[in-house]
């Protein structure tokens, strides 16, 4: 389906659901709402099966769909279901019980830190990692070095839009492939 026809018309459909909301959460700021387009029934369903497709033709080899605190979520879970494969949450610090691995990263003032809980990875394990968005790409390669650090493959992201011009791109590891649905500048 992908770069045919019937993809690129449901692409544009989709795309033409999103809703942007200038100067949110705040002046100069242009958001990229994904609500808008979830909160009806058929942009839904489209949504999940243009994200299964991608998976399908460039991820075949997953074993765990992680979602990303808190958009991710949304996508990861339904993603796992259909697949028939794990959903991991990814999450900010004291949000997960039992035993987590931590991860702290920097961001542009301060830090965070995102959290796993320890039993849901198996060395090896196969993981994309699934979000609405990339902008710097920080929440992105900070899942990736704790998916890492606890000895998993992170096979990929992918993820509903991307923001080009914050080249968040380019801060994810080079060796990871990054698939973007819709992309703004």
């Amino acid at each position: 389906m992908e770069g045919d026809a019937e993809y690129e018309k449901k692409l544009a459909e989709f795309k033409s659901k999103l809703k942007s909301y200038p100067d949110f959460p705040k002046k100069g700021i242009l958001f990229w709402d994904i609500f808008s387009a979830i909160a009806d029934g058929p942009t839904s369903k489209l949504l999940q099966s243009l994200l299964l497709h991608v998976i399908r033709e460039k991820f075949p080899q997953v074993e765990a769909v992680v979602g990303l605190e808190s958009r991710g979520f949304l996508f990861s879970f339904s993603l796992a279901v259909e697949l028939g494969i794990g959903s991991i949450p990814v999450r900010k610090k004291g949000k997960l019980p039992g035993e987590v691995i931590s991860y702290k990263y920097d961001l542009e003032y301060g830090s965070d830190v995102l959290e796993i809980q320890k039993n849901s990875i198996r060395p090896g394990l196969k993981c994309l990692i699934v979000d609405d968005l990339i902008a710097t790409g920080g929440s992105i390669t900070a899942a990736t070095n704790l998916l890492k650090s606890c000895g998993a493959e992170v096979i990929g992201c992918l993820v509903v839009m991307e923001l080009k011009s914050l080249n968040g791109r380019r801060n994810i590891p080079d060796n990871i492939p990054v698939h973007s649905l819709v992309m703004f500048d």
